[in-house]
């Protein structure tokens, strides 16, 4: 017979594809999470991960039943939820996943807000990426997510927040040489700098350049816009810079950021979540105050 507690051993390993890693996340000793792995590939009859002095990989029996795996903790996380769908809003824990092109920028005054108008929750935050984050929401890790659309997953529900425009962020002393308005055109002669493949930002910046036919990409890369831009400020090239995050990022100068000709490229920003919770006036709630608190932000 499977138990729950072998399902999240087995979601956790498949994540993590390490014995000891995955048995460090779920605070027990690597012995035991060896144990509860070996009696579940009893029941099924056979190797669910195949062990490697390189690593461990999931079987093609353990693919099959990681998909079910991570459906059933899905629906159980929502079945847990419904004991306490009477309580006020906002009022227990909460995991909220954010992109890492939004959390710098609205968490400070989310935080507050939040922490003024719900002081009862307890509220986690991680940030990743797109897809880190949808993964950890199908299978329950968190329960909402602050990404940018489309989805990839149909099988999620969103609340559009707030559009974000983008602007073309460039060395201040090449400024004068790009007429403002800019002309999505004019991204063909600009040698642009991107973040680095599994961050959305760059899948956005791409449609965007894929629109104005540029060809010219830096070989160059980062894992975040700040260090981007500070490549730009050294002349390195430009970039595509999100407006919510203005202005913290151009405090050290060195950079000049120009509009675009309208109708300006934008992001939409929007609260993933699984359509099956029981938390949907709760999501609500966390909307409205999402976006307020990009408002708030956007006049500091």
């Amino acid at each position: 017979m499977i138990t729950i507690r072998q399902l999240r051993y087995f979601s956790t390993l498949s994540e993590t594809l390490h014995f000891g890693q995955a048995a460090k996340r779920l605070n027990i000793s690597q012995p035991a999470l060896s144990a509860q792995i070996a009696q579940m590939e009893e029941f099924f009859g056979g190797p669910l991960f195949q062990r490697a002095p390189s690593g461990v990989t999931l079987t093609s029996d353990g693919v099959l039943i990681g998909e079910r795996v991570r459906r059933i903790l899905s629906e159980m996380q929502e079945l847990e939820s419904l004991a306490t769908a009477g309580e006020a809003l906002l009022s227990r824990r909460l995991r909220l996943g954010m992109i890492a092109s939004v959390a710098p920028y609205i968490l400070p005054t989310f935080l507050r807000e939040l922490s003024s108008a719900y002081p009862q929750l307890v509220c986690e935050i991680r940030e990743s990426v797109t897809d880190r984050l949808i993964a950890d929401l199908a299978v329950g890790e968190i329960d909402c997510a602050v990404v940018a659309l489309p989805l990839d997953d149909p099988l999620l529900e969103s609340i559009p927040l707030f559009e974000d425009r983008f602007y073309l962020a460039l060395p201040a002393a090449e400024a004068t040489r790009v007429a403002e308005p800019v002309p999505l055109s004019a991204l063909r002669n600009e040698r642009l700098i991107l973040l680095e493949e599994g961050h959305c930002l760059r899948a956005q910046a791409l449609d965007i350049c894929r629109i104005a036919d540029a060809g010219q990409m830096a070989g160059l890369g980062a894992t975040s816009l700040t260090t981007i831009l500070r490549m730009v400020s050294g002349g390195l090239g430009a970039t595509l810079i999100p407006e919510m995050a203005i202005p913290d990022e151009t405090r050290s100068g060195g950079i000049a950021i120009l509009p675009f000709e309208a109708p300006m490229p934008y992001r939409t920003i929007a609260l993933a979540f699984r359509p099956s919770t029981a938390r949907r006036r709760d999501f609500e709630a966390l909307a409205a105050l999402l976006r307020r608190s990009q408002t708030m932000a956007e006049a500091a």
